[in-house]
């Protein structure tokens, strides 16, 4: 009986462990955005030093101020490459996540305490205080933060109207990703909240027709490429400060006459819009010629605005919501068609 007890004892702690050894939804995109964050501060810290280094040499004459400027800035378009690279892997680590969390492949924290209970049906102590837990209600601080992705369909706009004749509509497409505060504006008030924060914008668009950009002058024409491509495709990086006011319809929680705010329990939606600087701008071509692949990617200006302004707002429930984002400003600086950005897509903010 005792050899009988000591066995049991073994498989309930090997199946508590498997049970509770299962990350959640939560935990694990959680676990991406700290791997992003991790990539971001050590490139930065990596390209600060590169800097330094080069500051020194132009302190000590070994190199002029124009040489100086040149490289640093090389340093910070290869620094900006390994990054975007980095951060690719982790972006797709992140869309296999969200596609497991659709297709129902991922345990929820509810399912973890439900075989908890069970395996303690009998420890009546055990059962007692975990009601307690459960009874009590825990509220969040005045500001919190959340992790933010975002992605979908792009395409331009001209004279209020979609170029989807110039670019694929469904082979478009942004992403997006950053980090927001969220504060509760009125201290006995959960309905408003200011949200700010920092986001890189990955706008992509794929010409129609087998046509690609070239830079003409101050101008920037889209026409048709002499070899059959594969695939065409434009893409714009963004450094951005988004601002939005969000109204969250989350009920406050009264326990033992104490109120407590929540956020991202209800139906929410947001307004505002964003500001940045153009990181990188790049044209990726594919095609096949006499049986051999070949892929070239363009680095350069190709004439686009430096900087981006627009508006945005997005409309959902928790964590999930439709999101939509339209450049006030034009792409291209001095193009005679002025054609501006606008993206439709979906946006998870993980509290």
């Amino acid at each position: 009986m005792k050899n009988f007890t000591i066995y049991l004892v073994i498989l309930i702690f090997l199946f508590v462990s498997k049970v509770l050894g299962q990350e959640t939804f939560e935990s694990q995109a959680k676990k991406i955005a700290n791997k992003i964050e991790k990539i971001t501060k050590e490139e930065k810290a990596a390209l600060k030093e590169e800097v330094e280094a080069v500051n020194v040499q132009l302190s000590e004459g070994k190199i002029t101020k124009e040489q100086a400027d040149r490289r640093k800035k090389e340093l910070a378009e290869a620094r900006a490459v390994i990054m975007e690279e980095k951060i690719t892997v982790a972006q797709n680590e992140l869309n296999n996540l969200v596609q497991q969390k659709v297709d129902g492949k991922i345990k929820e924290k509810d399912s973890i305490k439900k075989h908890t209970l069970i395996i303690h049906w009998n420890d009546k102590n055990w059962n007692d205080s975990n009601r307690k837990r459960r009874d009590s209600i825990r509220g969040e601080k005045r500001t919190t933060s959340q992790f933010v992705f975002a992605m979908g369909l792009n395409n331009m706009m001209a004279d209020g109207k979609l170029q989807d004749s110039n670019y694929k509509f469904m082979g478009s497409h942004f992403y997006e990703w950053g980090f927001t505060y969220n504060s509760r504006l009125m201290k006995n008030d959960n309905l408003l909240h200011a949200k700010y924060g920092l986001s890189l914008m990955y706008n992509n668009i794929r010409p129609t027709d087998n046509r690609s950009f070239v830079v003409n002058g101050d101008q920037t024409d889209l026409i048709t490429n002499p070899v059959n491509l594969k695939e065409s495709r434009f893409r714009n990086v963004y450094l951005v400060l988004p601002v939005h006011l969000e109204f969250d319809f989350t009920k406050p929680k009264e326990n033992n006459g104490n109120t407590y705010f929540r956020t991202h329990k209800s139906f929410r939606f947001g307004v505002g819009g964003y500001a940045g600087i153009n990181v990188k701008s790049k044209q990726i071509l594919k095609f096949e010629e006499d049986d051999l692949k070949y892929k070239s990617t363009i680095k350069g200006e190709y004439n686009v605005n430096n900087f981006i302004y627009g508006l945005s707002s997005y409309i959902g429930y928790r964590e999930l919501s439709l999101y939509m984002k339209y450049d006030l400003n034009p792409l291209f600086q001095d193009n005679l068609i002025k054609e501006n950005n606008i993206s439709l897509g979906l946006r998870f903010d993980f509290n």
